[in-house]
């Protein structure tokens, strides 16, 4: 009940001939929702907020904080983020390092015609129902190298789209590949794109930053030697230069990031920043790395094998699964979890589950690295 009322508030005005604006029903419905007692409209969101924790759901929680600025501010106060919720609610959220401890389970659509790619947040366990539409990338061809533009607009996949958030691009040979983002991940960044050409001064930022292109991961696949008949698994390593090396173990819990509802607003204005626990102000520490996990031969299959649980079931190269590699400092055995998983579920459709410390958008995005075709390691 209380969902179909507030769904259905506009702020409508009716004008008289004397030029009066008169209140219309609806806007007495919000003035009345939006004076609610504080204690009692928390309650009431905690609840929502708490009942609804999966989509499509979970939608309520994003028609609660359109109501009004009030309760806005109340839904950002309640609704954690995915690093301890587990749970994607809003845009910012797809930026933010996934949940600790379990897997977020997502799956890729592949329109060969089309060269698209959609990425869904599962919602159950057939394939062939849709989900939540998180990301579409669209793959271009250049001259000397490829790129995958990532929106979160499946109808306009492009760099001048509002929902443009970044973009992968590989080399020629599709061995290397550089991951973007259309917005800076710390203010580092932001104070050397700040300066002027004229005259040396500086400009001040501004609060909406212009969509650009900033790397922040690396991703390489090891090449075949010529004239060898190696037949073996990928071997690809990811170097994310956005998140410390120290962030395979994670601390205290970070605060949820600011997000627009206001339709009116650029998604690439959107407050996407890394929590706390994964900033890069341990710059020191080193760069996150990993690498694919080894896979063990399977002598009666004669294939090589991973352990997806279930959750991949079609044998293919492209099948991988990602740990933190030994690279790292205090990194051993023990810290081999599986950050990030991805498989083959059907012909066009293909698993990819994440967690912490990775974020959705960089999961997505090395996934895609995946598609590409790569000459010299066939």
């Amino acid at each position: 009940m209380i969902q179909e009322e507030f769904g259905n508030i506009s702020s409508r005005w009716i004008v008289d001939d004397d030029d009066t604006c008169v209140e219309t029903d609806d806007d007495l419905k919000l003035r009345c929702w939006a004076s609610m007692p504080q204690e009692l409209l928390t309650d009431i969101l905690m609840r929502i907020e708490a009942s609804e924790s999966n989509w499509p759901a979970r939608k309520s929680v994003v028609s609660c904080a359109a109501v009004c600025r009030n309760w806005r501010m109340i839904v950002k106060e309640i609704v954690k983020c995915p690093e301890v919720s587990g749970s994607l609610t809003f845009p910012s959220s797809l930026k933010q390092p996934g949940s600790v401890g379990s897997l977020t389970q997502c799956f890729i659509k592949r329109n060969r015609n089309a060269q698209t790619y959609n990425l869904y947040l599962n919602l159950t366990e057939a394939s062939n129902d849709d989900g939540k539409f998180l990301f579409a990338a669209k793959r271009f061809r250049r001259t000397i190298c490829t790129d995958y533009i990532i929106s979160l607009n499946a109808d306009d996949i492009s760099k001048g789209s509002s929902g443009y958030v970044g973009k992968l691009r590989s080399n020629f040979l599709g061995t290397k590949f550089r991951v973007y983002d259309a917005q800076p991940t710390n203010a580092a960044t932001l104070a050397t794109k700040c300066h002027s050409s004229r005259m040396g001064s500086v400009k001040r930022v501004s609060p909406k930053i212009p969509a650009r292109n900033y790397p922040i991961s690396n991703i390489s696949y090891e090449v075949n030697n010529p004239g060898t008949r190696y037949r073996g698994p990928r071997q690809m390593r990811c170097v994310m230069n956005s998140i410390p090396a120290n962030a395979v173990e994670p601390r205290v819990g970070p605060t949820q990031t600011d997000f627009h509802l206001n339709n009116g607003d650029s998604f690439s204005s959107l407050s996407l920043s890394r929590s706390k626990s994964a900033h890069v102000s341990d710059s020191h520490l080193g760069s996150l790395v990993l690498k694919n996990k080894n896979p063990r031969w399977h002598q009666q299959l004669q294939c090589w094998c991973l352990n997806f649980n279930g959750r991949v079931t079609v044998a293919s190269v492209k099948n991988f699964q990602l740990v933190a590699s030994l690279e790292n400092e205090n990194v051993t055995k023990e810290h081999e979890k599986i950050v990030l998983q991805f498989g083959k579920i059907g012909k066009d459709v293909f698993t990819m589950d994440y967690q912490y410390p990775i974020s959705a958008f960089e999961a997505f995005a090395i996934c895609l690295s995946s598609f590409d075709t790569k000459i010299t390691c066939e």
